[in-house]
């Protein structure tokens, strides 16, 4: 066992605390009452935590030190949030209690104290309920009182997953899910995007931890390039800059791990062609005259970074090339957590595309810190009036999410959570009237947010006196007047057509009052079907036939089969009394099916209930894989909780971390049994140059020299490019890997990829 050095322990608590003092100091001349407070908090943690360590080994009472320095250097906050940070974590785990803090410190700490403590007894009775759920609803609640309680949850939360190592798998896959789930949108929506980009990179780290390497280790191998970029658009940049007078500072950056995964998988490019990968940042200093109003320094500023850009993509100053597509204002049109800068992309003598940010000072500390400098603003300036402040307008809108305590907490928190990378437009109805909607709202959002029966009837509208369908997104500015018929009702498919919360909820209260309504009649066409089959209609032949189609509820299975989406003939299918033959669909199949994330057919349920090794204490529990992602041997899966079963996910699959960070009991440590083969059936999706004979050479490859068994293929040409999706049965991923690299081996073949 290693041997703790008590001394050296004691001397790295005190530097760890000088350094937090240094930092205050930078932020603001603290006063001896300040001093005194946060050595008092400090003091308090260290003995309240006494004794106590983290499961890495190290004293407890680094953590709250290491939250208290994150506040104070990446995010800007004060005093008070230091005090608060040292504390954080005193009620929860000691003796001390919110009265003991009030006494000393006051009613405001004591309140964000409390809102950073989470609730210990909320105990999760069935899946509609959940702990997670209620810790995220008080955080938020509390956040509309004082925001420091949420800027400290992300420095809590980036601390944990900075030393997230020495938790065990399934904590790990936990913390991770929570940090996707909420405090990643968070952070987007503060505009703290150095935390948010760190938080994705570490949540990366942990789910999907093979890509993660292999694009860092991509990234290493170019360290070369970024110095030689710095070298050709450094210098020459400078001694522009320096000709024309200018007060600057410039930055350079290498786009995250994250970032770069997202957009090979976003765009279907490879690394290599990642054109954005380094960034430089020109940060101008804009002198600022006694007589200059908010809007005449403003303009100033603005006239500041459009010289800059000028002065860059000057051919006669000996500019660069820009791109122009690639060229973004949001001085003149900010982002709508206050973001302000010009970005453009230009061409560099090395033949490697970089993007420039041009900013000020000012809109530097804003693009940092986000929502958290206007709040840290009106702070240190209590007497300005600052007009349309976004943080102050958006707490708002939190509270009015919670004010309906008829929706359960979940769907509460995931309502907030969808709200948060949303932008807003504006729209007018006939009569003039304003009507605020989050940006990317169709004609079926506009009608139910201003009735629920004019959604459930409409069917269309006339934007701008012109006719649109009831899918047509709407932007800012547009009259829109909604089209009615007592005839139309909601069908499944506009679930996927709207984009706010309210419609949705809505929209999927009519449709399950309308398959209640079915249950008799598909129950007993059910009946007939496997009675015809030689069968007992029993609950395990019902089970049985709901994992197949991947249903859970019984209103939707008989649904499906009164309303012919399921037949006799794959009613057989599922219970293994009709032969699986290869389906061949092309043309609009594709387009229908890939465009909307679906999958072309419903996947075959597999025995695997001996295919994985699960904690012990749920042996006894029924396997099955998940068909949202379909994990195959060599994959990385975590098992989830699901009435009487397991379900086993990769450890990236988006449903999978959504659950995790709802349900943490419910998690399932789970790994492939070693020596078990099973067929699992999964996709891939491809893109290619159209030309005579791809089919051909595609099912060859896969029945004839692979042998593998095909489910079914869709493939569809357009303008000489041919894309499709496979369906087929693979024992492991090693083997799916193989069959990817002899896929794009093909003449012609572009892209290959795992759905």
């Amino acid at each position: 066992m290693h041997e703790i050095d008590e001394q050296r322990e004691e001397l790295q608590v005190q530097e760890k605390y000088e350094e937090l003092i240094a930092a205050c100091r930078l932020i603001k001349v603290l006063t001896p009452q300040e001093e005194e407070d946060i050595f008092r908090a400090y003091a308090i943690a260290k003995q309240a935590h006494s004794g106590t360590r983290r499961k890495s080994g190290e004293l407890y009472i680094f953590h709250p030190l290491a939250v208290a320095l994150i506040a104070v250097k990446e995010v800007g906050l004060g005093p008070t949030a230091v005090i608060c940070a040292l504390l954080h974590d005193v009620v929860e785990d000691t003796e001390i209690t919110l009265d003991n803090i009030r006494m000393l410190f006051g009613d405001r700490v004591a309140t964000v104290v409390d809102g950073v403590t989470k609730i210990e007894d909320v105990i999760e009775i069935h899946q509609s309920e959940s702990k997670q759920a209620e810790n995220y609803r008080k955080i938020l609640l509390s956040m509309c009182r004082d925001a420091y309680v949420i800027f400290l949850k992300l420095c809590d939360r980036l601390h944990n997953m900075r030393t997230l190592e020495s938790m065990k798998d399934t904590k790990k896959l936990a913390i991770s899910s929570e940090t996707q789930y909420i405090y990643i949108p968070l952070a987007h929506r503060l505009g703290l995007y150095n935390i948010k980009t760190e938080l994705e990179e570490l949540v990366m780290k942990y789910t999907n931890p093979e890509k993660y390497n292999e694009i860092s280790n991509k990234i290493a191998e170019n360290a070369g390039t970024e110095q030689k970029l710095k070298e050709c658009l450094t210098k020459p940049l400078c001694k522009m800059l320096d000709a024309a007078g200018l007060k600057y500072q410039i930055k350079t950056r290498v786009k995250s791990v994250y970032s770069c995964w997202k957009k090979m998988q976003n765009k279907g490019v490879t690394f290599d062609e990642i054109f954005d990968l380094y960034a430089m940042r020109v940060i101008l200093t804009v002198d600022r005259e006694d007589w200059m109003s908010d809007k005449d320094y403003k303009q100033r500023e603005k006239d500041e970074c459009f010289k800059v850009y000028s002065i860059l993509t000057s051919k006669e100053n000996g500019g660069f090339v820009p791109n122009e597509s690639r060229f973004r204002d949001w001085i003149t049109n900010p982002k709508v957590n206050g973001y302000e800068s010009l970005q453009t992309t230009v061409m560099t003598s090395i033949g490697k595309w970089v993007e420039i940010q041009i900013r000020t000072q000012r809109m530097d500390n804003i693009a940092e810190k986000g929502m958290a400098a206007h709040f840290l603003y009106k702070e240190a300036h209590p007497e300005a009036a600052i007009a349309n402040n976004p943080m102050e307008e958006w707490l708002q809108s939190i509270r009015n999410t919670f004010e309906n305590t008829e929706k359960s907490v979940i769907d509460q928190v995931q309502e907030f959570k969808e709200s948060l990378y949303t932008n807003e437009i504006y729209l007018f109805t006939p009569k003039g009237k304003v009507v605020k909607m989050p940006a990317h709202s169709t004609v079926l959002d506009f009608a139910f947010a201003i009735h629920t029966d004019i959604g459930i009837h409409c069917i269309g509208a006339k934007v701008n006196s012109r006719v649109v369908p009831v899918s047509f997104t709407l932007h800012s500015g547009q009259q829109v007047q909604i089209l009615t018929s007592k005839k139309s009702t909601p069908t499944p498919d506009w679930v996927d057509i709207v984009k706010t919360a309210r419609a949705k909820e809505r929209i999927k209260e009519y449709l399950h009052e309308q398959k209640k309504r079915y249950q008799q009649l598909g129950e007993e066409k059910l009946k007939k079907d496997i009675s015809a089959l030689g069968l007992q209609y029993n609950i395990e032949t019902l089970q049985h036939i709901k994992r197949y189609f991947g249903i859970t509820s019984e209103v939707e299975l008989y649904y499906r089969i009164a309303s012919g989406a399921i037949g006799s003939h794959e009613i057989a299918q599922s219970l293994g009394k009709a032969r699986r033959t290869p389906q061949m669909m092309f043309l609009g199949a594709y387009k229908d099916i890939f465009e909307s994330g679906g999958n072309p057919i419903t996947s075959t349920y597999a025995d695997t209930s001996r295919s994985f090794v699960v904690d012990s204490s749920y042996q006894q529990l029924h396997t099955e894989t998940a068909n949202c992602c379909k994990p195959i041997q060599g994959d990385a899966v975590v098992g989830i909780m699901s009435d009487d079963k397991i379900i086993i996910h990769r450890t990236n699959c988006k449903v999978a971390m959504d659950e995790m960070a709802k349900h943490e009991n419910r998690i399932v440590r789970a790994k492939w049994r070693q020596g078990e083969k099973v067929s699992l059936l999964t996709g891939i999706s491809l893109t290619a140059i159209d030309r005579k004979g791809l089919l051909q050479d595609l099912t060859k490859l896969i029945s004839e020299e692979l042998d593998l068994n095909m489910r079914a293929i869709t493939l569809e040409a357009s303008e000489g490019i041919g894309r499709g999706i496979i369906m087929l049965y693979v024992n492991n991923l090693s083997g799916l890997n193989s069959l990817i690299d002899k896929i794009k081996a093909i003449d012609g073949v572009e892209d290959v990829r795992r759905l």
